[in-house]
């Protein structure tokens, strides 16, 4: 996690020349490629039917294309650090995802770790909760920050159904990557953003670092490690990921440590702790 908790660094440096859609197609385009380039020196199996390529791209579309760019919006206005904690929100969604689309049952203690989670972000930026206005550059951060958290959410569902049908999670990533990248493409071409690129060293290396390690490696990882314990429980990967971002951007950024900060961050962790700490029961059913 200490991966994916310095890329919300490295996602404010590919911020400026190209717009931020442009942005995340460049980089899910060198992620996919490395992935069935990969496969194809492997000889490993690339040929699904049309039923399997719909639900990589539906993986695509949600965790590679409306997720990231979500993030890449916020982050014009937020701190990567903040925009972290917010992301760390997927521990619930991930939980209540599993109920209501797996029927995974888990304890009462769980609802207390949301409800705290969410008092904890909602006092981080309390005073654009407070004005809700959304005109505010600051609050429309924060909610495409939410909005990209529960397309992550959405996502990792997606996934965990792939999953169940036994799809190699390798090859399942490159053509969901493929396709996030070309949807995002096709979004920015209508709405006629350039398709631009920075060839300075600053937006290629975070380009490189963000595909390679924070895409290839960290996505394969986790989706991994959601096979083998359940989305319900790879989330709690996600409480060190904020950790990580906001020393990251208080030493780079310059984040300045408020009260509401303070107190707002440890009630976030705390939630996710507590969302966690409950071995979820075994599914009744599957319904997806």
């Amino acid at each position: 996690m200490l991966i994916w908790g310095s890329t919300w660094f490295a996602i404010k440096l590919q911020l400026g020349t190209v717009p931020p859609a442009v942005s995340v197609a460049w980089r899910f385009l060198a992620a996919a490629a490395i992935l069935l380039g990969y496969s194809l020196l492997r000889r490993l199996p690339l040929r699904f039917g049309a039923r399997v390529h719909l639900w990589m791209a539906l993986q695509g579309l949600l965790l590679f294309c409306l997720n990231y760019v979500g993030f890449y919006l916020a982050e014009l206005t937020l701190a990567s650090g903040l925009a972290a904690v917010i992301c760390s929100m997927l521990t619930v969604g991930n939980i209540v995802g599993m109920r209501v689309f797996f029927n995974v049952h888990t304890h009462a203690r769980n609802l207390i770790g949301a409800v705290i989670g969410i008092v904890g972000v909602a006092l981080l930026f309390w005073p654009d909760v407070r004005s809700l206005s959304t005109t505010n550059a600051h609050t429309m951060g924060v909610l495409w920050a939410l909005g990209a958290t529960l397309s992550a959410s959405l996502g990792n569902m997606v996934a965990t159904r792939n999953q169940r049908h036994r799809l190699p999670i390798l090859q399942v990533n490159g053509w969901a990557m493929l396709y996030g990248a070309l949807i995002t493409a096709a979004a920015a071409a209508a709405m006629h953003e350039p398709f631009s690129f920075d060839p300075s060293w600053r937006y290629v290396a975070s380009l490189v670092y963000l595909a390679v390690f924070g895409s290839v490696f960290a996505f394969g990882a986790y989706l991994t490690l959601m096979q083998r314990i359940g989305a319900h429980r790879a989330g709690y990967a996600m409480v060190a990921v904020p950790v990580v971002a906001l020393l990251i951007s208080t030493w780079l950024e310059d984040l300045h440590w408020t009260a509401n900060l303070w107190v707002g961050v440890a009630l976030c962790l705390l939630g996710n702790v507590l969302v966690l700490a409950s071995r979820p029961e075994p599914p009744a059913s599957t319904r997806a």
